[in-house]
């Protein structure tokens, strides 16, 4: 039971490109970047292949098979209702997509307005099955810390964590933190 070693595969044709990408898309939603990305690594070395995948690109928005409007709504929707992630960790996790920050801002705004952050982070706690602090001081301050922590990762702001942690009966000290608004702030 030895390791095989990886073989180099043929380069892929604009025809080969399109069943690729199809394929592809077909397994796992993609935003444009990351689906530009795995074909320009299949594709023919050189100038026919950066042509081939922007034939590739174009054909499959005309088909309505590649959108980053619809891949920004449905992450974000994903995010928000399965794994109950705040604003911030689904604005970043756009970014990384390579989604514009215009789209971003108006995928969240859509999704985040209307929503209860506090309850989305009571919901996060319960799903992570999140334990209160308990114990000494010590060990409380520690569990607080650590589930701050964890809110933080998740993508709350800091005025939510906070009320979250004092219906635990935390002791926790508020300090005065600016929010980030959206993306186009930090430009």
């Amino acid at each position: 039971m030895g390791f095989r070693a990886k073989t180099a595969k043929a380069p892929l044709d604009a025809v080969g490109l399109l069943e690729f990408a199809v394929r592809s898309l077909s397994s796992k939603m993609k935003s444009i970047r990351d689906l530009r990305r795995k074909m320009v690594e299949r594709a023919e070395p050189g100038e026919a292949g950066e042509v081939a995948v922007e034939a590739v690109i174009l054909k499959l928005k005309d088909l309505g098979y590649l959108s980053d409007e619809r891949f920004a709504a449905d992450y974000t929707r994903l995010r928000q209702e399965n794994e109950k992630y705040g604003r911030r960790r689904v604005q970043q996790g756009l970014m990384q997509k390579g989604i514009a920050a215009p789209l971003v801002n108006e995928t969240l705004g859509k999704a985040y307005d209307e929503v209860d952050e506090v309850a989305l982070a009571r919901a996060y706690v319960a799903r992570k099955r999140m334990k209160q602090p308990a114990g000494d001081r010590e060990k409380k301050q520690k569990e607080t810390a650590k589930a701050m922590r964890r809110l933080v990762a998740a993508g709350f702001s800091t005025k939510t964590i906070w009320v979250v942690l004092r219906e635990w009966g935390a002791e926790v000290e508020e300090v005065d933190v600016e929010e980030e608004q959206s993306v186009e702030d930090r430009e």
